[in-house]
């Protein structure tokens, strides 16, 4: 890209139309999530695919390996392919004063791909290996956010698999801060970038596309689903829940 104006400010911009850019630009007390935290290189002017924060094999017996290494090298890439594509894309067609009614595909595709990159890269770090931060219950404000608006931890873990489980086809669960009742919900997510609440903070996202859990379990995304909640990284949760909140 050498459109000046495609720059960390454009990067917050594509993160803003998926409903992340809250949590890019804010900040935490142990780490924040940054541009270049989310793959957004500003030299190349261009997003890039973050590494793993582990080991393909560092949640297993929960996630193999082999699922996670096609997951993160092939499906999370297209997804940054697509997003990069999309975006010499738009920027060519400023250029050329193109046909208006290719746009609507472009940007469809921009959405689609911004969401499949940025989804995935906050899914990757809210995981945990079992011997380091993995799994168990929330602590602390986040615990007690979370018996205040779902009843127990047990309430909102039983609310979130279900709601993850019921997904129409491909999509994700989100556990979501919503800043205007500073209240925690479950969002379905169909695809990569539908039906999440509009202004809601995503703080714990479940990806159940089939590529995220066949290879293991078939057809099985409630087993699954359940073998994930041994894997939560929640001090990360936390983190996010503190920055969302201010």
């Amino acid at each position: 890209m050498t459109d000046s104006t495609i720059n960390r400010r454009t990067a917050l911009g594509v993160l803003g139309a998926t409903g992340l850019a809250a949590i890019s630009a804010s900040t935490s007390r142990a780490r924040a999530h940054t541009a270049a935290s989310l793959g957004w290189n500003d030299a190349k002017m261009a997003y890039e695919l973050p590494p793993l924060p582990y080991a393909f094999d560092a949640l297993e017996p929960h996630i193999d390996a082999q699922t996670m290494e096609i997951h993160h090298d092939k499906h999370h890439a297209g997804y940054v392919k697509g997003l990069n594509a999309a975006l010499d894309r738009l920027h060519a067609m400023r250029a050329e004063t193109a046909d208006a009614a290719t746009i609507q595909h472009w940007q469809r595709q921009l959405s689609f791909h911004a969401g499949g990159h940025l989804n995935h890269t906050l899914f990757w770090s809210g995981m945990a290996p079992a011997d380091e931060d993995g799994g168990g219950a929330p602590t602390g404000i986040l615990a007690e956010a979370i018996n205040r608006n779902f009843g127990s931890y047990d309430r909102f873990a039983w609310q979130f698999q279900r709601a993850a489980a019921t997904v129409e086809g491909s999509g994700w669960a989100w556990l979501v801060y919503e800043p205007t009742a500073s209240m925690l919900m479950i969002s379905q997510m169909e695809n990569q970038q539908k039906l999440l609440v509009p202004g809601s903070i995503p703080l714990l996202g479940v990806d159940v596309w089939e590529h995220a859990y066949y290879l293991k379990y078939q057809n099985r995304r409630a087993t699954y689903l359940e073998a994930f909640m041994n894997v939560i990284n929640w001090p990360e949760i936390q983190r996010r829940y503190d920055s969302a909140r201010g």
